[in-house]
């Protein structure tokens, strides 16, 4: 989409979704960031992974976050899993949904994949009920 363009549909729908996912902050602070540069890739992601994908009928939210989360722990794509493990709050996918998720990356990406998955996840986790907490421990 070029800036003279209009969003189509699929993008508006791709947008909504991806708000409710990962939530209005995070989708603002990446549309902030935006440059001529990365405008058609993030494009691609709205319309595409949000609009065409998450926004399907055929799996729920929690269904597609754990699908997600296996898939970029099995890949080593650690930073992306870590969004998708924040954004489970949102999904319905719970941390015992995330724990069989990594037993299934350990036997079928194999074990280096999930233990490193499993570490920033374990940090996540750790940050998420800090926040929730105030940094209070009870």
């Amino acid at each position: 989409m070029t800036k003279l363009e209009q969003p189509t549909d699929r993008y508006n729908t791709g947008r909504a979704t991806r708000q409710s996912i990962l939530g209005e902050a995070h989708v603002a602070r990446a549309e902030a960031n935006v440059t001529d540069f990365d405008k058609p890739f993030q494009d691609l992601i709205t319309e595409g992974a949000w609009g065409s994908v998450w926004s399907r009928d055929q799996w729920t939210n929690r269904e597609r976050s754990m699908v997600t989360i296996a898939l970029l722990a099995g890949l080593g794509h650690v930073e992306e899993c870590a969004m998708h493990v924040r954004a489970a709050e949102n999904t319905g996918a719970t941390r015992d949904d995330i724990s069989e998720a990594m037993l299934h990356v350990a036997v079928y990406a194999g074990v280096p994949a999930a233990n490193t998955a499993i570490k920033a996840i374990k940090e996540v986790f750790e940050k998420l009920d800090t926040d929730k907490t105030g940094g209070q421990n009870d």
